[in-house]
């Protein structure tokens, strides 16, 4: 997929993200989120330190040659989500929302989601970066990576705030290409299924179950079933 095309939708994801979350009521960010033990407030600070992890990465030198890994590649079971990972992942989400307010936790989102954008527009076509868990990726690779971690996680915050999901069409398309291959395919297989984009994501993703016969369907349909921790 073009940059532009996934730089468009990380965009369009993040700022339907930010206007539902400046509609919620600052209750809400207390309760307990789908993805415990996190709270709504923990789990936003994690998607909006997710938003901005690209500014880091780009921000010394570009790494040499080597074998690159692609955004499919970069979701694998790994050491990335082993117990000692994801419990490093949950408690810096929740330092980062400790005594943040939910204005507080807004402003945040709104800094990374924005500084994100911008140092990831300004390299050049072919830009590698290094991700924190090794793997060298083309940026425009890793920024899939970042529109898939504002849909999936929008779908966590929208159930925790007991609303409809927001899915932007443009991260939406990002998202079924990394699950699917193609737009084509993810709409074929859509329309025979009888989901809309926001359930076919939430099934090949774990946060809606699925009846055996979904099950085999999406195994026919070539679903690349993604290690998201």
């Amino acid at each position: 997929m073009a940059a532009d095309a996934v730089l468009h939708g990380f965009a369009a994801e993040a700022r339907s993200l930010a206007a539902a979350m400046a509609a919620a009521p600052a209750a809400a960010f207390g309760t307990s989120s789908p993805c415990p033990p996190w709270t709504v407030g923990e789990l936003f600070a994690h998607v909006a330190n997710a938003a901005g992890r690209v500014c880091g990465m780009l921000a010394g030198p570009e790494p040499g040659p080597g074998e690159l890994v692609t955004a499919v590649g970069y979701y694998r079971a790994d050491r990335r989500f082993s117990a000692a990972t994801n419990a490093d992942r949950i408690a810096t989400a929740q330092r980062g929302a400790a005594g943040s307010g939910p204005d507080d936790l807004r402003a945040e989102f709104d800094r990374c989601w924005r500084a994100g954008l911008a140092d990831a527009e300004a390299p050049p076509a072919g830009r590698r970066v290094r991700t924190r868990h090794g793997d060298l990726m083309l940026l425009t690779e890793f920024m899939r990576t970042r529109v898939l971690e504002l849909a999936v996680h929008g779908l966590d915050l929208a159930a925790g705030l007991g609303r409809d999901p927001w899915l932007t069409d443009p991260a939406a398309a990002v998202v079924e290409e990394l699950l699917l291959g193609g737009a084509g395919a993810a709409a074929a297989f859509r329309a025979q299924a009888g989901w809309d984009r926001a359930g076919l994501i939430a099934r090949a993703t774990g946060r809606s179950p699925l009846t055996a016969a979904e099950q085999e369907a999406v195994e026919r349909a070539g679903v690349r079933w993604l290690a998201l921790g």
